[in-house]
């Protein structure tokens, strides 16, 4: 099985996208983190039944994000505002002017909560 935490990140962006049994799959065993026995009895179903629609409900994230890339732009704004965040530390750290260290602390201020918010 997939990484639960890979699966619940594209499940965040392409949940929607699945038909509402392999939705709530994916919520039991990725996001309330149920085993598949567990998951298996709450929806009625075999373990295996909920092996088989986990295996294709991934497959179907994979999928989309293959297509759409939206995970991989998520990740790379998060890196973005990270460097961002760094030069501007970088520019701080090599300037006397007051008046570049505030617009620095304001540039690392708005990067981190750019970085926070792709959290």
């Amino acid at each position: 099985m997939d990484d639960k935490f890979e699966i619940s990140l594209l499940y965040d962006f392409y949940g929607s996208l699945l038909a509402p049994a392999q939705q709530r799959t994916v919520e039991l065993y990725v996001n309330d983190d149920l085993s598949l026995s567990e998951a298996a009895e709450l929806l009625a179903i075999s373990r295996q039944g909920v092996r088989d629609a986990l295996s294709r409900a991934c497959a179907k994230l994979r999928s989309y994000e293959e297509r759409l890339s939206l995970l991989e732009q998520y990740r790379e704004r998060g890196h973005t505002g990270d460097r961002i965040a760094a030069l501007a530390r970088r520019i701080a750290a090599v300037s006397d002017n007051d008046e570049i260290t505030a617009l620095t602390d304001d540039i690392v201020r708005l990067a981190s909560t750019l970085t926070e918010q792709e959290e």
